[in-house]
């Protein structure tokens, strides 16, 4: 493990879920920010001093959906893994350089899935 965890932005307009997922990441010993929508996923985003490693984003979000926000994120952040978190996750067209986990999703579906991402 090295000396800085890893920093996970969490995008979930659903507060028990997102906390839940927070919960399960600082477990992992991931440093995590949260965000409740691509309005403040972007504040985060856009402040270059934030250290970010991984955009988790649920796809349904308000106003701005997941995907619409991993575009914008990966304008200001060209080299950021995205990993989208859907109830539809296998009717989700994801590019190919990004990532989907299929909600619900176990603790350890999601450890793997995050480990694998950011090894």
């Amino acid at each position: 493990m090295s000396a800085t965890p890893s920093t996970i932005l969490v995008v979930e307009d659903d507060s028990i879920v997102r906390m839940l997922i927070v919960d399960v990441l600082e477990e992992l010993d991931y440093k995590v920010v949260e965000a409740d929508g691509s309005e403040q996923a972007l504040a985060f985003l856009q402040d270059q001093s934030q250290q970010i490693d991984l955009m988790m984003t649920d796809v349904g979000l308000p106003g701005m959906d997941g995907r619409e926000l991993a575009g914008e994120a990966r304008k200001l952040r060209p080299a950021l893994p995205i990993l989208f978190a859907s109830g539809y996750a296998e009717n989700i067209d994801v590019p190919s350089d990004m990532h989907v986990i299929g909600k619900p999703f176990s603790i350890d579906q999601l450890r793997d899935k995050v480990k694998g991402i950011l090894n």
